[in-house]
């Protein structure tokens, strides 16, 4: 039970990322060593399913925990090596896997097949499965504003149609604005706001973010247009509505 847990989906897809060269020069173990999480019998073509289904839920390479050289043979590296911290958390990682499917076959599935939690099922292939507002954060937080835009720009680029960030979606940008808001960061909400605008000028809920920061930064001429702008696009916004009518008053 606890390998098939760790038998991937993705195997042979990965299997393509190893350097022919180390392949030729190089066998899966016979008996590893210092496997701290795995069964100690764990077979040759067992460990080798297991650290495909990690590379590929992460979107990594053996480098990311082992430690070696990449372009190297394998043969020159050392895999029964602690060093790394990656290597750590990926120990953790598995044994709070284990808990969660332990504790998954205690509830009824409501299909005909329990659900299968694996590495790909938060990660998908990310390293570090944060969501595109909290990597916006991170990243604003680390290095400001632009950086962060850019970074949203950088993620679109790389990820987008792959299923792992939402990037049709106004949410990201009203949520990163309104945290902007909530400090106080009134220019640089406004920015955000006026870029979500930029990128979904249908959308109801953009356009009354930027009333919003409009308001905060005492522009009442804009906030009304924005506001009116929100309302035209959905009748329903009674949070447009609302701040419309005391604008007004």
């Amino acid at each position: 039970m606890l390998l098939k847990k760790l038998i991937p989906v993705f195997t042979f897809i990965f299997l393509l990322t190893i350097p022919s060269l180390a392949q030729d020069r190089w066998q899966w173990p016979e008996h590893p060593v210092n496997l701290k999480v795995l069964p100690s019998d764990t077979k040759p073509e067992q460990l080798r399913a297991a650290m495909h289904e990690f590379t590929a839920g992460l979107g990594v390479r053996c480098i990311y925990c082992h430690k070696g050289e990449e372009g190297k043979p394998f043969t020159e590296w050392d895999f029964s090596s602690d060093e790394k911290e990656n290597k750590q958390r990926a120990r953790e990682m598995i044994r709070m896997l284990f808990d969660i499917d332990n504790h998954l076959a205690k509830i009824k599935s409501s299909g005909d097949q329990k659900v299968r939690v694996n590495c790909y099922t938060c990660h998908h292939g990310r390293p570090r499965p944060l969501t595109l507002q909290a990597e916006l954060g991170e990243t604003y937080r680390k290095d400001g504003l632009d950086s962060a835009l850019a970074r949203l720009t950088e993620l679109k680029k790389e990820y987008y149609g792959k299923g792992v960030y939402n990037f049709e979606s106004d949410e990201v940008l009203s949520d990163f604005g309104q945290t902007l808001l909530d400090s106080s960061k009134t220019d640089e909400a406004l920015r955000v706001f006026k870029l979500n605008t930029e990128n979904f000028p249908g959308s109801s809920r953009a356009w009354t973010g930027l009333a919003l920061a409009y308001m905060q930064s005492g522009n009442k001429p804009e906030a009304v247009k924005s506001c009116e702008k929100a309302v035209e696009l959905d009748p329903r916004n009674r949070r447009a509505k609302t701040m419309l009518d005391k604008l007004k008053e």
